[in-house]
């Protein structure tokens, strides 16, 4: 596993053991990441990430790579808060994020009480975990942290569907690559098109 481009391009990333830390791949990422800039490298830049279920933390450090200005990693395994802190030490990142430990929602309302405004919201749940997609995407489409430019992803076996709709936060796109697919959503109103 490894920073696919950016700052850090290349540098390799720890990763952990066991069927709950799954990281994201290298492919897969990189596949996310061409979506979310749509071919402009910079695009990216001074943007405020959420990465919920970070595990490794591998997604949320690829944006602070390519020029995210914060990034908010919340996980609440003691194991891989502790992975995600030895791979920001290992690429000698001290600022620009923030390590939460908490399970979610109650990360949710800490980071909302912040004021925080998120640009990209990313969350990866362990798969065996199904309920926790329906419960962070019903906060997340009540919470002040995501506004209409917003995009929220979520990473999903190809063969689970977390859902169409959570109240305003509307499902508009849907990528499968291999096993895995990523569901892009954003606020909306009812009946609105899939773009």
């Amino acid at each position: 596993m490894r920073v696919i481009a950016g700052k850090y391009r290349s540098r390799p990333l720890q990763s952990l053991r066991g069927m709950d830390i799954r990281p994201t791949s290298d492919r897969l990422r990189e596949t996310l990441f061409n979506v979310l800039s749509a071919g402009n490298p910079g695009a990216l830049a001074g943007t405020v990430w959420l990465d919920l279920f970070a595990g490794t933390g591998a997604v949320g450090i690829e944006a602070l790579s390519r020029g995210a200005r914060q990034v908010y990693f919340v996980e609440s395994s003691a194991s891989a808060a502790d992975a995600i802190r030895k791979n920001l030490l290992s690429l000698r990142i001290g600022e620009g994020f923030r390590m939460i430990r908490q399970e979610l929602p109650h990360a949710l309302r800490g980071i909302e009480a912040d004021g925080v405004a998120a640009d990209v919201v990313f969350l990866d749940p362990p798969y065996r975990m199904k309920e926790e997609y329906v419960t962070t995407l019903q906060a997340l489409a009540h919470s002040t942290l995501i506004s209409p430019t917003s995009v929220v992803v979520a990473e999903q076996e190809k063969k689970f569907d977390p859902g169409e709709a959570f109240g305003k936060l509307r499902r508009f796109r849907i990528l499968a690559q291999g096993s895995t697919a990523l569901s892009f959503y954003r606020l909306g109103k009812a009946g609105e098109k899939k773009v």
